[in-house]
């Protein structure tokens, strides 16, 4: 591991421990070269994950890029830091969990989708017109007719909801 303040190779854990939620391993750490103290998180994966964009193109998985497109929706949000790492982990044990090694971009965006109608109706929102592209403010519109519809109305107007 790097030192992240000079650059070192040499560094040794000077302290090991679950997180809160069990999802990482947080190691305290010293650099050899230069004394300095930092904390990383080491996160268990269980399969290597392709995520299939849109264009065709295969990229590897990253879960830091799909925690930073959460933290932009929920950003100025009254959600709980602990609840956006939870939810983020979940998305990725979900994807994990399908037996595939290649996930399209859709899938993870409609999981991001669900996730987000469930903790918080503005961040649903944004996510839905950048995930969606919304070209027009009748798209948002419909998007926030559909969370405010009440569901015995829905199945009214859809019986298939």
């Amino acid at each position: 591991m790097r030192c992240p303040y000079c650059g070192g190779d040499e560094t040794q854990v000077k302290d090991s421990r679950p997180t809160e939620d069990n999802t990482a391993i947080r190691r305290r750490r010293i650099c050899a070269s230069c004394g300095g103290r930092f904390t990383t998180f080491e996160r268990v994966q269980l399969r290597e994950l392709i995520v299939i964009k849109r264009s065709g193109r295969r990229i590897p998985f990253d879960r830091d890029k799909l925690m930073r497109s959460v933290q932009i929706a929920l950003r100025k949000r009254p959600v709980e830091p602990e609840k956006i790492e939870r939810m983020v982990s979940g998305i990725v044990r979900q994807l994990e969990s399908l037996g595939e090694t290649e996930v399209t971009a859709e899938q993870i965006g409609q999981l991001v989708m669900e996730a987000l109608k469930g903790i918080d109706d503005v961040a649903y929102v944004r996510f839905a017109s950048v995930y969606k592209n919304f070209r027009e403010a009748r798209d948002f519109s419909e998007l926030v007719g559909e969370l405010s519809i009440d569901p015995d109305e829905a199945r009214k107007l859809d019986p298939d909801v």
